[in-house]
């Protein structure tokens, strides 16, 4: 049985997404009508300044791909059979469970203590991951693997993809519109994370671990006490921060796995390469 991203993808995000996909498609035709109409008006220099703008925008973009894609190839430490071999059988199993038919190129990098992990597309047609050092030191290889199934999800997703982000990102101009997508496409790839690491204690603890950053306190987290922090949170001040920020809170995240493990979803998805069509999640 094939895996299937829609049956992962959170309802939020098909609402927002196909909302920003017809807001930045609008966006884009007024842009052409108007290129079209200064055209036939005989008004050029509108049509030049468009034109410029824009190649000047993709050229800074382009740029500024190209050098991050160098900077990263000369201070990170690329993960491979011959580098982190651990990482990087965990890289290519996920990669593969999930239907992509290359992995990602993988980087683990010196982060002064920030715990974070990154899916990206630079120059070329490579996806990459990058994954802090930090958060290596501090989880667990079940934690970790959550880690590497949601940097997957964001790829198998069609987050990174074009056409789809060209003709959104008119929208990420919409005021709270980008920032509510961001968070709908975190909870996607919280559930691919999930079911990947066929673990529900260590995909909560791994979400809990980036908020509290402790290898020392790892095995003594309590994602339910964590989690029941969320009814703590101010409603009137939740909700501004909420609104402006682009993922979800942590205490939340959580929540969101919980319940997705409740409704049974998780286990009807299958997973050929490990369990013979069926996903057994250990639900400690």
């Amino acid at each position: 049985m094939d895996f299937k991203v829609s049956s992962f993808r959170h309802p939020k995000e098909k609402f927002y997404g196909s909302l920003m996909l017809a807001v930045g498609t609008l966006v884009w035709l007024v842009i052409a009508a108007v290129v079209v109409a200064g055209m036939l008006s005989g008004n050029f220099w509108h049509v030049v300044l468009i034109v410029i703008y824009g190649f000047l925008i993709w050229f800074v973009a382009f740029v500024a791909k190209a050098l991050t894609r160098a900077y990263m190839f000369g201070h990170f430490v690329k993960v491979g059979p011959q580098q982190f071999p651990h990482l990087y059988k965990m890289v290519e199993e996920g990669a593969r469970a999930v239907g992509l038919k290359e992995a990602p190129v993988t980087f683990v990098y010196n982060s002064s203590g920030v715990m974070n992990a990154m899916a990206l597309r630079l120059v070329g047609r490579h996806r990459y991951v990058w994954l802090t050092s930090a958060l290596i030191d501090a989880d667990s290889d079940e934690q970790v693997r959550f880690v590497v199934g949601h940097e997957l999800g964001h790829h198998v997703a069609g987050h990174l993809d074009e056409p789809g982000s060209f003709l959104r990102l008119p929208a990420h101009f919409v005021p709270f519109l980008g920032a509510a997508y961001s968070r709908a496409r975190e909870l996607t790839c919280d559930r691919v994370g999930a079911w990947l690491a066929r673990d529900q204690a260590a995909s909560r603890t791994a979400l809990q671990m980036l908020a509290c950053g402790s290898a020392k306190l790892n095995g003594q987290m309590n994602a339910d006490a964590f989690q029941r922090q969320e009814v703590e949170v101010p409603s009137i001040a939740g909700f501004i921060l909420h609104i402006f920020s682009h993922y979800p809170r942590l205490t939340r995240r959580v929540e969101a796995i919980t319940e997705w493990y409740g409704t049974g979803q998780s286990a009807r998805q299958a997973d050929p390469a490990t369990t013979g069509g069926r996903l057994e999640p250990r639900l400690a």
